[in-house]
């Protein structure tokens, strides 16, 4: 495999992880799961999704500085979560219930 495509690999990574990420911040609002769910998760549930968030936001900036030097690295991460942002943001404007995916254990008590 050329060092390119291992790049280029290594940041699409970077780029799922940053939706990924930015998704399970989002869905441990209570806004936002009411408005993928129906109603509001509990506090522990809301808990293990931030720290998926998080953990996975930082799992990006790994991936961003395996890639480049820090500086370059740095800055390709910070506009991977503005994109991811952005993603989740349309998401959540227009298909909210997609990001049901990104938490399968969660159950809402209103469907079968």
């Amino acid at each position: 495999m050329s060092e390119a495509t291992l790049s280029a690999g290594l940041l699409l990574a970077a780029f799922v992880a940053g939706i990924a990420g930015m998704g399970w911040l989002a869905l441990s609002m209570p806004v936002h799961a009411q408005q993928a769910w129906g109603e509001a998760l509990s506090s522990r549930t809301a808990r293990v999704l931030r720290c998926l968030g998080a953990s996975s936001l930082f799992a990006a900036l790994l991936l961003c500085l395996a890639v480049d030097h820090a500086s370059m690295a740095s800055l390709v991460w910070v506009m991977t979560l503005a994109a991811s942002a952005l993603v989740v943001a349309f998401a959540l404007s227009s298909r909210p219930t997609w990001l049901r995916a990104l938490a399968p254990w969660v159950r809402s008590r209103h469907r079968a």
